[in-house]
Formats: C-alpha cells, sequence, structure tokens
C-alpha cells in the first residue's frame, strides 16, 4: 500500500521476493515532496519447535479457538444507533468486499471518532464536506470492528500508518477509493489521509501526519479525510508495537 507518494509521479507498488509490496520511492532532483509507507522488513523464519513442545502448542490452540467466539464478536460487532444502516459490501473473503460500502452517514451533519490504541486515545474530526465518500467508507469500516486489533505497522519520523487486516503493509478491503482532492489544502500536523496505491489496499490503510509533509504538500491527490483533535502528543508515541484496540464513531 502508498501513502503519501512523491512529487512528479504516481506511486508504484514495489516489489519483494515476488510479493507486491510498499515501498519509498527516493526522490529525485526534481521531486518536491518525500515518499511515504515505505516497505516492510522480511521477518525471519521461526526455528522448529521441539516435538515434545508440540502438545502444548495444541493446547493452545484448542483454548484460542474456544476463545474464538467471544474475540469474533468483539471484532465484528453490530453497528447500532445513527449506524445502524451503515453495512459494509457482501464479504468476498475474510477482510475482503465486493465494493466500497453505499453512503450511509448524512452528509451535512458533523461526525468525530476516538480511536482508541495501545498507547492512548486519539480524537479525529472528519472533513466530511471534503472527503465525502472517504468518509463514509472509514466510518462503515470502523463501526463494523473492520480496524481492531490491526498494527501501526509503519511508523516513521513523520507519520504512522494502519488500516491493513493483514498488518504486513499489504493488506486491505479489495476495493479503493476515487480521488478527492481539496483545493488548496494543507498537510498540516495530524492530517489523516488514505494511501493510494495499490487500489486493492487503498481502500483501508490511512496515514497521520507527525509533522508538515516533507517538502510542502504532495503533488499527488492524497484524500485528507480528517484532522486530529486531541491526542496529537499520542500520534507522537506510536510504534509499530502498537495496535488499535478499537474506533468509537460519534454523530454530532
Amino acid at each position: 500500500m502508498h501513502g503519501p507518494g512523491h512529487g512528479g509521479h504516481r506511486p508504484e507498488a514495489g516489489t519483494d521476493r515476488g510479493y507486491n509490496r510498499p515501498r519509498v520511492h527516493h526522490p529525485r532532483a526534481d521531486a518536491r515532496d518525500l515518499g511515504g509507507p515505505g516497505l516492510i522488513p522480511t521477518q525471519p523464519v521461526p526455528a522448529r519447535a521441539p516435538i515434545g513442545s508440540l502438545a502444548v502448542v495444541l493446547v493452545l490452540i484448542v483454548l484460542a479457538a474456544a476463545a474464538g467466539v467471544g474475540l469474533a464478536w468483539a471484532a465484528n460487532p453490530t453497528p447500532n444507533g445513527p449506524f445502524t444502516k451503515c453495512k459494509t459490501a457482501p464479504l468476498l473473503a475474510p477482510h475482503q468486499y465486493k465494493a466500497a460500502p453505499a453512503t450511509c452517514i448524512d452528509l451535512n451533519k458533523p461526525y468525530a471518532a476516538t480511536m482508541l490504541t495501545s498507547k492512548g486515545n486519539i480524537t479525529v474530526t472528519f472533513l466530511v464536506g471534503a472527503a465525502p465518500v472517504t468518509v463514509n467508507n472509514f466510518i462503515v469500516l470502523a463501526v463494523n470492528g473492520y480496524f481492531t486489533g490491526q498494527r501501526f505497522f509503519q511508523a516513521t519520523d513523520w507519520y504512522v500508518q494502519s488500516g491493513d487486516p493483514t498488518n504486513s503493509g499489504r493488506g486491505g478491503p479489495g476495493y479503493g477509493l476515487p480521488d478527492e482532492p481539496a483545493p488548496n489544502d494543507a498537510w498540516v500536523p495530524g492530517s489523516m489521509g488514505m494511501a493510494r496505491f495499490p487500489a486493492g489496499v487503498s481502500g483501508s490503510q490511512f496515514f497521520i501526519t507527525k509533522s508538515a509533509w516533507p517538502g510542502g504538500n504532495p503533488a499527488q491527490a492524497y484524500n485528507h479525510f480528517a484532522t486530529v483533535t486531541v491526542g496529537f502528543d499520542i500520534v507522537g508515541q506510536l510504534t509499530t508495537d502498537d495496535r488499535i484496540l478499537r474506533i468509537d464513531v460519534k454523530k454530532s
């Protein structure tokens, strides 16, 4: 998945050992903005477990399966209140949907959300007027528990990124979003935007800026759909060890 790209050219999915992976493009001499989400380091192959420990592993698997029903309910809550009609499109595979969700929010009303993370809470205000499709999509995914448990798989000196159900940087909901460029948009610290490419991950992967966009605003269109209003200090503390516990959305 690509987040903030480089000026003057479209971000492209990188490859690493046969996988389409997000990558940082090193800026050319004529590029006027820096790259965003970068490559996820390859994880070392775990050592084979001793045979004597397999019984313990099997017991843990059984216990995890027994708890699965409760965990599944927590991760996939039923939307209620003003979000009762906010349903995802038909499910094609785990975390993969046929299309972006239909509009269910009132585009004339303000919305906010509190993102509970392992470091603390972050409150954001949605920019409904600037990016209505993106805001609706994020809210639908949030109230259906899509982001619950996801890791901030990328954390750099100027942004953090999440929204990947595989926590690898390569996952997404299976669809993309249309560009919703805002005129005279300013990517100030605390800006929340969607990744761009590839389309199959750009429907859910998002980033939050910790500082102004290096080199000025991006040349490419990135859907700027929310702004951090409370908890900006928490954003600065997030690392790749941190996760989203849940996201609570509120209609003002």
